[in-house]
């Protein structure tokens, strides 16, 4: 029997049945096109995950490759090397660490500031000056030698005034024999003067300029010096030694040499002038062994620091030195006497330099006839007691 719902043999369905058939393909391929989006969705995800990191690496690599090949900045920056004790230079030539003086010449032509007149005994003349010696104020005090005198000459001055001596040769108080070096004891306001042919050492007072003592007697000085703390020190041609002075001793105290003469390191040959440091270092010329040799404190021996190599004219040679200084670099500046010239020496250097003069011995501004004694002033113009030419030149500093 068929159901009244046929038609002849094939099946009829009904509506219910068509609706729910096409609802369930439709969810069926709505829900392909989700799973497909979704796939595609993920797939993009995954590239893009990807993509992007390597791209930032890429990113940060090119700009760190910029950087590296980029020039870096260097203004302001001092190099370590310009860091030392020595003047150095960096690569900026600009750019500089001094702990040298900017200057280390001089003018070659000397300016006569005092003698120049001839020998004689007037108040405008010289004989025979040695060690000088240049105050605060500039004012150059001089061991007038062959006048016996101590002679001040004020700055631009063209005569100098008799301060100490200058009443003829003799071994009275107010008299002088051959006087040949002179410092000041700033705290006394005191004049230490060298008699080397009176066997003495005599202290002025330079306000009063009277009542002249008998510092130290029974020496045969060539140099005094003082040290900062106003210890008086002198070399002592005879007994070949260099003794240290305080107010009221009797016999000083041995600080140098006195193991008779000769050439060894503790010895000396002719000990003259003297220059002490402010270390209690003591440099002293020796004329007979035409070297300089330096004591420290306490020593027992010294050590060569200028010359030490025979007489001569070489530069690792002296010829007598007398007159010496050294500044507060330890530079060693000495009056080379049969040289006619003034050298320069350091510790440790195999040879010296001159200075000025070297141009044999004569009258000329570039010339000098036998130096005795040097000394700086504070602007660091170099005076030299031109001895031959009986004369103080001033060679003027060369600032560059």
């Amino acid at each position: 029997m068929m159901s009244r719902n046929q038609i002849g043999s094939e099946p009829v369905t009904s509506n219910s049945q068509q609706t729910s058939t096409d609802q369930s393909t439709l969810l069926r391929k709505c829900f392909e096109k989700k799973k497909f989006s979704w796939i595609i969705i993920g797939i993009i995800f995954v590239i893009l995950s990807v993509t992007i990191p390597i791209v930032i690496i890429k990113t940060k690599t090119i700009n760190i490759t910029k950087l590296s090949t980029a020039p870096i900045e260097t203004t302001n920056m001092i190099s370590l090397s310009t860091v030392t004790s020595e003047t150095t230079t960096a690569d900026n030539p600009t750019t500089e660490v001094k702990s040298k003086p900017k200057y280390n010449k001089w003018k070659q032509y000397g300016i006569t500031i005092a003698g120049g007149n001839g020998n004689g005994d007037q108040l405008n003349q010289l004989i025979i000056p040695s060690k000088i010696y240049i105050d605060d104020n500039q004012a150059i005090l001089i061991a007038d030698t062959g006048n016996h005198r101590i002679i001040e000459w004020k700055y631009n001055s063209n005569n100098g005034e008799v301060i100490a001596g200058g009443n003829g040769q003799g071994k009275n108080l107010d008299q002088f024999e051959r006087p040949n070096d002179v410092t000041v004891d700033k705290e006394k306001n005191a004049i230490i003067i060298c008699d080397h042919g009176n066997y003495r050492v005599m202290r002025w007072f330079r306000q009063s300029r009277t009542n002249p003592q008998i510092f130290i007697s029974n020496i045969y000085c060539n140099g005094v010096a003082i040290d900062k703390d106003g210890f008086i020190y002198v070399s002592d041609h005879a007994k070949y030694e260099v003794r240290r002075w305080k107010e009221g001793d009797t016999v000083g105290t041995l600080v140098a040499g006195g193991n008779s003469n000769g050439e060894h390191l503790d010895q000396f040959e002719g000990p003259s002038i003297i220059f002490v440091d402010k270390e209690y270092s003591i440099y002293v010329s020796e004329t007979g062994n035409n070297r300089i040799s330096k004591w420290k404190k306490d020593a027992k021996e010294g050590i060569v620091v200028a010359g030490g190599n025979g007489r001569g004219s070489g530069l690792n040679q002296l010829a007598q030195p007398l007159g010496m200084i050294v500044d507060n670099l330890g530079q060693i500046f000495i009056a080379d006497f049969l040289n006619c010239r003034i050298m320069r020496w350091s510790e440790g250097d195999t040879n010296g330099s001159v200075v000025v003069g070297g141009n044999g011995a004569g009258n000329e501004r570039y010339q000098l006839n036998y130096p005795t004694g040097l000394s700086f002033d504070v602007e660091g113009n170099l005076y030299v007691a031109d001895g031959g030419n009986h004369r103080i030149q001033k060679y003027e500093l060369c600032i560059e």
